[in-house]
């Protein structure tokens, strides 16, 4: 397969045997993040009204949920060693690691399709309507998601490691994209009147920087968005 952005040749890449125990506890609070968020109601109520009982219950049980399973290995990144040595070998994905990007999955694209909704309608209507779709249509989405990945047809969760190298770029490039859209979102959504021009505005400014970071990372401009050919051995998260 060719590519015209850059991509990384696996042999040329630094191999390693253990993860430190620096970089466990670096990769710990993503799985925090992204269980945190798996309650989308929940979270719409936590930016909109700030942090209640709930949402301090919810942290809790997260911390203590992926706490465990940190110290078990069974969180990706946080295992004492990479599970995935070669890139595009056949290997059984493990249950853990299917669950956890399922999850990452719909915290990316439930929170963007929902959000983006929300702005086109309000750009067209000028009314605001995002409490009511969160509360409507948050769990069916969800549910679309998490069934997508029971049945691995979505990047890395399916039941082989096999394509690794190529579908972690589509992981962390919609990573970079959503992340950046929702930061600068939210910075507008405190400086914007929720006026009709306001709301056009973040739409505008939401879509670009969707757009802009998922262009990067189709061309492998940001980090771990490039593709990595040959199956030679490597570590991967």
């Amino acid at each position: 397969m060719s590519y015209t952005g850059k991509f990384e040749f696996a042999e040329e890449r630094r191999t390693r045997e253990r993860n430190t125990r620096l970089y466990r506890l670096a990769h710990w609070p993503i799985w925090i993040w992204v269980f945190f968020l798996a309650p989308g109601p929940l979270t719409f109520s936590m930016f909109s009204r700030g942090f209640h009982w709930i949402n301090w219950s919810w942290l809790a049980a997260v911390l203590i949920g992926t706490g465990i399973a940190g110290l078990r290995g069974r969180l990706p990144g946080v295992e004492p060693r990479p599970y995935i040595l070669r890139f595009d070998e056949d290997r059984p994905n493990p249950l853990y690691r299917r669950i956890c990007y399922t999850f990452a999955w719909n915290a990316v694209l439930s929170f963007t399709l929902i959000n983006m909704t929300g702005l086109v309608l309000a750009s067209v209507t000028g009314v605001w309507h995002l409490k009511q779709i969160y509360y409507y249509a948050y769990s069916p989405l969800c549910a679309i998601i998490l069934l997508l990945g029971i049945m691995g047809k979505l990047p890395r969760v399916g039941p082989s490691t096999k394509g690794e190298g190529v579908e972690r770029r589509y992981f962390y490039g919609s990573v970079w994209a959503a992340t950046a859209a929702h930061v600068v979102l939210l910075l507008l959504w405190r400086v914007l009147p929720e006026t009709h021009t306001g709301s056009f505005a973040k739409l505008v400014v939401f879509g670009a920087v969707l757009a802009a970071f998922g262009v990067a990372a189709s061309r492998g401009q940001l980090p771990r968005t490039r593709p990595i050919v040959s199956g030679e051995l490597i570590a991967s998260d």
